[in-house]
């Protein structure tokens, strides 16, 4: 089941999320965007994540902006994990098409208990 995420303007960008957005050029403001009126949801490839994208791009050249994040409850807030580009349109229904790069920067999550 995949959690709404809270309304309001609590949000906590990890290091991670941060050298991510430089890298793909996405504002804080974009990568809210997606959070806020995403095209499709998923559940993130980490424990307790959710992912959530917005198709960009041109018919010619089409991509999709990807973004990860977390529910957290007590203090109530969302905690942005990671966003990533994709080129092209990614499956349906299938776990989110995630850069191998990231996996590796992500991978301690991974084996959280």
């Amino acid at each position: 089941m995949l959690l709404e995420p809270p309304r309001g303007e609590n949000f906590f960008w990890t290091k991670h999320a941060k050298n991510k957005m430089r890298h793909y050029k996405l504002s804080e403001k974009r990568v809210l965007r997606v959070l806020r009126n995403p095209g499709r949801k998923e559940v993130g490839v980490a424990p307790e994540t959710i992912a959530v994208m917005q198709p960009t791009g041109t018919k010619k050249h089409p991509t999709e902006i990807w973004l990860m994040y977390q529910v957290v409850k007590k203090p109530k807030r969302i905690k942005i994990i990671s966003t990533w580009r994709y080129p092209g349109r990614s499956p349906v229904h299938e776990p989110p098409p995630i850069p191998e790069d990231i996996l590796e920067d992500l991978s301690p999550l991974f084996n959280k208990k």
